[in-house]
């Protein structure tokens, strides 16, 4: 089952400083059908402005995947973390018994991004925080995993949750195949380029939901940027 959301058909809201789409329910954007995909439960498509961002706020038991698409995002939190992420790179936020963090765009330009939540498999655990850079020329072609609560994914950001979020770039006419599994789901977004997922079409910044299938193939018709999630 591929089943393609166009970018039009996600929920929406423009907080001024914020330019912000849903792949799923979220703040005042509810829609039934679009609640969550397996563990996936959030997937955001965020424009900020220069020198604006997220006030400090909390969380807890969740975590929370941040891939910076351009520019770059400045975090800062209640352990006493702060890093700058930028474009091409990602960060992972474990929320666990509750942190307070803000997410500042302190660049001159705006910074484009997308914040996954994905529900822990387990809760109650002390929060963390890392970061990491993710050269694009390493995934030219393949996937590379980014975050990861699986075991054998040594390399990637940790995750509490039996899931992985990958990346991959691709040259107009190269394809790139992820074994998902029939017990498993999967939820892809160009960043950019036109794309095929077996054979069905996707636009840039479309949401495409893959369930009881072995395996993805997916075809960049245009050069393309894809992230991936696998989720149980």
């Amino acid at each position: 089952m591929i089943e393609v959301r166009p970018f039009s058909s996600l929920g929406h809201a423009n907080h001024g400083w914020l330019d912000a789409s849903h792949h799923f329910s979220f703040g005042g954007y509810r829609d039934a059908k679009r609640v969550h995909w397996g563990a996936l439960r959030v997937w955001n498509d965020d424009t900020i402005a220069p020198h604006t961002g997220f006030a400090p706020h909390p969380h807890n038991d969740m975590e929370i995947i941040t891939y910076v698409r351009s520019g770059a995002i400045s975090h800062k939190d209640s352990l006493g973390n702060a890093g700058r992420t930028e474009a091409g790179d990602v960060q992972v936020m474990s929320a666990g018994t509750g942190i307070v963090h803000s997410e500042k765009n302190e660049e001159d330009v705006a910074t484009t991004l997308f914040q996954i939540w994905i529900i822990p498999d387990r809760e109650g655990e002390k929060p963390s925080w890392g970061t990491r850079p993710f050269p694009k020329d390493d995934r030219t072609g393949r996937f590379v995993t980014l975050a990861s609560g699986i075991e054998g994914d040594g390399d990637a950001l940790p995750i509490r949750a039996n899931a992985r979020v990958l990346g991959a770039t691709l040259k107009a006419g190269e394809s790139a195949t992820h074994q998902v599994g029939r017990d498993r789901k999967a939820y892809l977004v160009a960043t950019q380029g036109r794309i095929e997922v077996n054979g069905v079409a996707a636009d840039p910044r479309d949401g495409v939901a893959i369930a009881d299938l072995d395996a993805v193939t997916i075809t960049a018709i245009d050069a393309a940027e894809i992230v991936l999630v696998d989720i149980a």
